[in-house]
């Protein structure tokens, strides 16, 4: 199948084909006498892989790892165990940071509660300073 083919089947564009064979992720093609690309069922089910691994906020690193695990496949599970564990873990962090980003946000909303004027309105003179854990420069 050609590329767009594969694009279709797998519902991402091409670019997202060819980034993934640039990164090492999905293997070369063959290629026509012409040039053009010739895919095979491999591809799609390695790009669905990836594709699903990506949903999962993978990084392009534990991709490259879990994919390795697929060309061997007589090797312990626990190792893939123990990926998935470190991306949970990893998942874990990210949800606490973004309850603190919603908690410093919505900090930052209660300081404008009144319909004035731009140029008095705290949430504006806040966001000039970085933020910090004590984001919100109470005035």
């Amino acid at each position: 199948m050609k590329i767009g083919e594969l694009a279709a089947l797998a519902g991402c564009e091409t670019e997202t084909i060819r980034f993934y064979e640039k990164q090492g992720l999905l293997a070369a093609p063959a290629r026509t006498a012409s040039g053009y690309r010739t895919y095979q069922q491999r591809h799609l089910e390695d790009l669905q892989f990836i594709r699903h691994c990506r949903a999962f906020d993978m990084s392009l690193s534990l991709v490259r790892q879990l994919l390795k695990f697929r060309v061997d496949p007589s090797q312990p599970c626990g190792q893939v165990n123990t990926l998935i564990d470190e991306q949970l873990g990893h998942l874990d962090t990210q949800l606490t940071q973004l309850h603190q980003l919603k908690a410093d946000l919505q900090a930052l909303r209660e300081l404008c509660q009144d319909d004035h004027q731009v140029k008095d309105c705290e949430i504006l003179k806040n966001l000039v300073h970085p933020c910090t854990s004590d984001c919100v420069q109470h005035r």
